[in-house]
């Protein structure tokens, strides 16, 4: 009886063991597939960023006020981010409380009185300003 007992744990340990390399080979498998997802979405991110590059047309439904605009509706402009933004609606805020309720820009030179914007930069974005 021993040696049959004895065959009966040899054979219990052997389908432990398949049954633990069939996870193994489960878990490999799976680990292989989300590194190839992983791996697809990486590169489907670059080209997409690569892509936003080449055209970057801006559209915009209306003229900017820059005597009103809200940050947001400031940095789409060309050349204008969220530092230039903020130093333009500082810069107007800055001159309201100084002379009232006169408009801190009248034109597009009046944008180069504000830190951080040239000559260039305000002509590039004036074709997508109003004055009021």
């Amino acid at each position: 009886m021993r040696a049959a007992d004895t065959l009966k744990d040899v054979d219990n340990n052997n389908s432990i063991q398949k049954a633990e390399a069939g996870q193994n080979k489960i878990r490999s498998f799976a680990f292989v597939i989300s590194v190839c997802v992983c791996v697809l979405f990486s590169l489907g991110f670059i080209w997409s960023f690569g892509r936003a590059g080449q055209s970057c047309e801006i559209k915009l439904d209306e003229k900017i006020n820059p005597n009103s605009a809200l940050a947001a509706s400031l940095i789409r402009l060309p050349g204008i981010g969220p530092a230039r933004a903020l130093a333009i609606i500082e810069y107007r805020e800055d001159f309201k409380r100084e002379n009232g309720d006169v408009p801190a820009f009248r034109n597009y030179d009046d944008l180069c009185k504000v830190r951080g914007i040239g000559p260039a930069t305000a002509k590039n974005i004036s074709e997508w300003l109003k004055f009021e």
